[in-house]
């Protein structure tokens, strides 16, 4: 089978390289080995943090995007998911670096290569608007709202989310129901189960399902607890936890993902097309894969 180049559009590091501490050389080895994983471009994600780190670590991964050769994958913009959401749905963010969603408090750290916005909409004063009318893709994430109906996407569908119900509206529901909203998906056998995933599929329009990693810096390297969003995460060698046992995010890659979703006969070609459709993002290169989901060679049409 051949698909083409994977994204990556909300991860938070991997190979022990965190991006909101990452530095320029970092983030771009962390794009080296991503293209080697078949991973042809990626939106570094930021987690809730000071005004002033949030600042610094979009300009050390814009950066990176100017110094990039033909071997890494391609830096596509910056993921921010923090800060304008909700703290009832914060999962291990720390709330004290939340701010309202206004536009005042957006042009703190406001760059034009931020492409992705994560945000709570039930708490919107006036940012929304002024987000779409720049082209930035709004998501509903860490949140408790049902009304989506200014949001592009939903992030980590039931994640940090208020969850489905049988008596009333919810995030979760809406997300799945709304066939004009876009869904990321962590399908990483952790995250969601076979069951969700199996709902999720059969209602979500195939076209409107985006896989993502949500992957910490912990993923694939030898750490065994990291500090993340300012809290001690705890590696098991399956799931990475705070001390509460919080799910902090994934310990895999999408191309995982994706032979984990083949192996159960749940992946479709057309979950790698979208990521693309969703974010305008122009063909990469190519991945053959065999039989079991192995990728067996990575072809990129990479420039600079």
């Amino acid at each position: 089978m051949k698909t083409k180049l994977l994204i990556e559009p909300h991860i938070h590091g991997c190979f022990g390289v965190d991006f909101n501490k990452a530095k320029v050389t970092e983030v771009l080895d962390v794009a080296r080995k991503l293209l080697l994983q078949g991973v042809g471009g990626f939106f570094p994600t930021l987690v809730t943090d000071s005004i002033d780190n949030i600042r610094r670590q979009i300009d050390i991964i814009k950066q990176a995007s100017q110094e990039q050769t033909f071997d890494c994958a391609k830096i596509l913009g910056i993921h921010l998911e923090g800060i304008f959401i909700n703290p009832e749905k914060k999962g291990i963010h720390n709330e004290k670096h939340f701010k309202k969603l206004t536009i005042s408090n957006y042009k703190k750290i406001e760059n034009d290569f931020i492409k992705i916005v994560t945000l709570a909409p039930e708490l919107d004063v006036d940012l929304i608007e002024y987000l779409k009318e720049k082209g930035v893709k709004v998501q509903a994430g860490h949140c408790i709202g049902s009304d989506l109906s200014k949001c592009d996407g939903a992030t980590h569908l039931y994640n940090a989310m208020k969850g489905i119900s049988h008596r009333e509206g919810s995030t979760a529901l809406s997300a799945l129901l709304d066939d004009n909203i876009y869904t990321e998906v962590i399908a990483d056998g952790v995250h969601l189960s076979d069951e969700i995933l199996d709902l999720t599929f059969r209602t979500k329009p195939v076209d409107k399902i985006i896989l993502i990693s949500d992957a910490l810096p912990i993923t694939y390297s030898d750490l065994k607890e990291t500090v993340f969003a300012d809290s001690k995460i705890y590696y098991d060698g399956i799931k990475a936890t705070s001390k509460d046992g919080t799910i902090a995010g994934s310990t895999t890659l999408v191309p995982e993902i994706v032979k984990i979703l083949g192996q159960k006969g749940m992946f479709h070609p057309q979950f790698i097309d979208n990521t693309y459709n969703y974010l305008g993002i122009d063909y990469l290169g190519d991945i053959e894969w065999d039989e079991d989901f192995n990728i067996i060679s990575v072809s990129t049409l990479q420039t600079y």
